[in-house]
């Protein structure tokens, strides 16, 4: 068997997840694959491997499970995120349809009117949370409506999408926390799909009239449900928040947003490149393989590590900078292959629209002090409080 470089820090630690990157560039360093001793596992951190891993699903699956524990990789098992093949191809349909470029471009008046009016409302006060009062809004309130989520369950939905991603890391005190969590949830979509009280044209209501197509079992329906929650939270309301931090302590990039205000998607793309909103994902080897010149054996399940990938000095140039003029369509901040978000154009409409409105009514941005939110899986802030000039 390959003698594998290996690492020993735990990448799942308080201080690895509030300051990953100095371990992803070892990681990095030491080789294409490197055994992370402390959770028994191998990882591949470099972006031409991440890339391969990810575009190969024959050979690096999804169905055993794309977590680091054997509870939730059982628990979660078929669903969209964690199948392959024709099951994984007729769920992505299903999910898929509403979150397709034209249904989107259809929301984007909608979604921009929305964050100017709140942009609007929150510069004029001067100072205010760009993760509390921004970036969790739209995410929290217009998302749900779409996707038909019970208004009397909403308050809940933030727990529940960060015990989501919290349950897929290793079986620390934090992933084992979320268990009761994740149980309340799937009680509760249980519920709304066997009701079937949803409101017409909902993602949640497309999903149950597949069902009655035949297209998908009434036993998946719950499970698509909550697909649509965690990567429609967490995700958009790290992305969102990473952006605005970033902006506010790189004054230079802020002031060429502003020059340049056709610049805000490229802005938020790399800043999703710089910060990926989610670190890893893991697959496992269906045979025999080679990646890079090391051999694999069947069953070896893999560390992915998107961040470290989208950090990679031998793909990016001046790869720990942020510059909203990158060149940054390739990043894998959202995954790549078969099992990249379908979620991620959602996302980048939210985004978009956000700094956009910034760019348009804010001169300059006084970054506070931000407080990071620890989870095995998302890079996010829990509170950055921010002073601005209006326009």
């Amino acid at each position: 068997m390959t003698d594998f470089p290996s690492y020993d820090a735990d990448l799942f630690s308080d201080e690895a997840l509030a300051e990953p990157y100095d371990h992803y560039r070892k990681i990095r360093d030491l080789g294409p694959v490197v055994r992370l001793e402390a959770h028994d596992l191998l990882a591949v951190g470099r972006y031409e491997d991440v890339r391969r891993v990810l575009g190969d699903p024959d050979t690096f699956c999804s169905g055993e499970g794309v977590g680091l524990n054997d509870l939730v990789n059982g628990k979660f098992k078929g669903n969209t995120l964690m199948s392959d093949g024709e099951l994984h191809r007729v769920q992505r349909e299903v999910v898929g349809r509403p979150l397709r470029p034209k249904a989107l471009a259809e929301l984007q008046p909608d979604v921009q009117g929305l964050a100017d009016a709140l942009v609007g409302q929150l510069v004029a006060q001067g100072s205010f949370d760009a993760v509390v009062d921004l970036a969790r809004a739209i995410p929290t309130t217009w998302v749900p409506d779409l996707i038909g989520w019970p208004l009397e369950a909403r308050e809940h939905l933030l727990d529940w999408a960060g015990a989501s991603f919290d349950s897929l890391g290793p079986g620390n005190e934090r992933g084992m926390a979320a268990g009761e969590q994740l149980a309340d949830m799937f009680r509760f979509a249980q519920e709304i799909a066997t009701s079937g009280n949803l409101p017409k044209g909902s993602f949640a209501a497309g999903i149950l009239e597949a069902a009655s197509n035949g297209e998908i079992t009434a036993a998946q329906c719950p499970a698509l449900m909550t697909g649509y929650l965690a990567p429609s939270l967490d995700t958009t309301i790290s992305a969102i928040g990473n952006a605005v931090w970033l902006l506010a302590t790189h004054p230079g990039e802020w002031a060429r947003l502003r020059e340049e205000p056709g610049l805000a998607k490229n802005a938020f793309n790399e800043a999703v490149r710089l910060e990926s909103p989610i670190s890893c994902f893991s697959r496992v080897t269906t045979g025999p393989t080679k990646l890079d010149g090391f051999d694999l054996p069947e069953g070896a399940r893999i560390l992915v590590l998107f961040a470290s990938a989208n950090r990679d000095e031998r793909r990016w140039e001046r790869a720990d900078e942020f510059d909203i003029t990158r060149e940054v369509s390739t990043h894998v901040g959202f995954g790549y292959g078969v099992h990249a978000c379908a979620g991620m154009g959602l996302a980048r409409l939210e985004g978009n629209a956000v700094l956009s409105a910034l760019a348009a009514r804010v001169v300059t941005i006084k970054p506070g002090v931000p407080v990071r939110k620890l989870n095995n899986l998302i890079r996010a802030f829990a509170s950055f409080p921010i002073e601005v000039v209006a326009a």
